[in-house]
């Protein structure tokens, strides 16, 4: 069990930078096991769920070592087309593993996915497209079969909501089907862009990623290389939180501006100054911070769902009535309750938040529930008067690295407190 220990109310001032991303790593270093031989995948960001995916790898076949921020694959002996319970239990990105399996090995074997609470995230367009390409599929309670009947045959998939996790599976079970593949509607966010240009790089063939159709022609293989993961869009978004409600100043560096536009209006509209170069952000926040009218959360290039949460706990310190409206996920109000803890006025309605902004925030005793909830959990802390202890961080650390390290070279008093197998505590931050 590790817990954050925050003494709030610090203003944040420095520099930082970015750690690259989580959502495009994950699919990468699976689409890895297309390529037969030696990828070396840099940018790569130290969290807990690249430490699953790397699990989940080296189960299949394959070879991996990790220095630093690079992971090198050799996928070459690739013998296995199950991922056992237990890999997939720890993420819920796990399922993107099934394209690139498939398009491996001609089958796979899955059980449900795990991960964050956030609310029912069924696979139902997973396997609607898979099966497509000419993949019989047998559901058993919690296991899932899927073997090609002769081989993948490229297809036409519309899909009924822009899933970048279904947008993903098809591009990796395309890339070495026979013919040609169009997916309407397809998800538009950078993430998906990234694998994209990773495959090309490898010879695949791919067009239209970041416009809604994209068209996969099949190749007969792939072949390994280097890439570089783009640098992670919702890290940086969270640290822009942190700033504005602590009323500081921090520039952000490895990140890609394109990218954060979707949330730079609702930083400006509650006062914060922004400065964009081309590879950095400079937030500087007001005394006083203003309400958000309405967030309402989107597919790219709206406003992310990752960010609902973040961007909650800046409207808690803001002046006046702000709105969000979660639109992709029913349940990704858990923290909701948390933050109350923290003497913040939320009122939920179905997908609505209303939140009354208070002067200021208390510390409080939390648990992270998810990803996203518990770095909004972090930023509450960091901004409140007095201490504050954060539980079941590893929630946290799936997706952030060194959050307590990032945070605490800006001025922000943050700690992290493990237990150790001896049953004592260290502590690091």
């Amino acid at each position: 069990m590790s817990r954050f220990i925050i003494n709030g109310g610090n203003r944040l001032f420095g520099t930082a930078k970015i750690q690259g991303s989580k959502n495009s790593v994950l699919p990468i270093l699976a689409a890895t096991i297309l390529a037969k031989g030696e990828s070396v995948i840099t940018n790569c960001p130290d969290i807990t769920d690249v430490d699953a995916t790397v699990k989940i790898l080296r189960h299949l076949g394959c070879k991996v070592t990790r220095t630093e921020h690079t992971v090198t694959v050799d996928s070459t002996n690739v013998d296995k087309y199950d991922i056992p319970d237990e890999l997939m239990r720890e993420m819920r990105s796990s399922v993107v593993f099934l394209g690139a399996i498939i398009g491996r090995m001609g089958k796979a074997s899955l059980s449900t996915p795990g991960g964050c609470e956030i609310g029912l995230r069924p696979i139902d367009l997973h396997l609607d497209a898979i099966q497509r390409f000419g993949v019989n599929i047998h559901e058993e309670y919690a296991k899932i079969e899927f073997e090609t009947v002769k081989h993948l045959e490229g297809t036409n998939i519309s899909l009924s909501f822009p899933s970048v996790g279904a947008t993903e599976n098809i591009i990796l079970t395309a890339c070495l089907a026979k013919g040609t593949t169009v997916i309407t509607n397809a998800a538009r966010e950078p993430e998906i862009s990234d694998l994209a240009d990773f495959l090309n790089s490898c010879g695949a063939r791919i067009s239209g990623t970041g416009e809604g159709t994209v068209v996969i022609e099949g190749v007969e293989k792939l072949h390994p290389v280097q890439y570089k993961v783009i640098p992670d869009r919702i890290v940086a978004a969270t640290y822009m939180s942190a700033a504005a409600m602590t009323h500081g100043k921090v520039r952000l560096t490895n990140i890609i501006p394109a990218h954060i536009a979707p949330v730079i209006p609702i930083f400006e509209e509650a006062g914060c100054d922004i400065s964009v170069t081309a590879s950095t952000l400079t937030v500087t926040a007001p005394p006083v911070l203003h309400g958000i009218k309405t967030v309402r959360t989107m597919p790219y290039p709206g406003f992310p769902t990752d960010m609902q949460a973040p961007v909650m706990a800046m409207t808690t310190v803001c002046s006046g009535t702000s709105v969000i409206i979660e639109t992709i996920f029913e349940s990704r109000y858990k923290h909701v309750s948390e933050l109350l803890r923290f003497g913040s006025k939320i009122r939920v309605d179905g997908r609505m938040a209303v939140i009354e902004g208070v002067k200021k925030l208390t510390g409080a005793k939390v648990i992270a529930s998810d990803l996203r909830g518990g770095a909004a959990l972090v930023l509450a802390g960091a901004a409140a008067q007095g201490s504050t202890v954060i539980d079941d961080v590893k929630f946290i650390e799936r997706g952030y690295e060194d959050i307590c390290g990032v945070l605490s070279s800006l001025g922000c008093d943050i700690r992290a407190e493990r237990n150790t197998t001896d049953g004592t505590t260290a502590e690091s931050g």
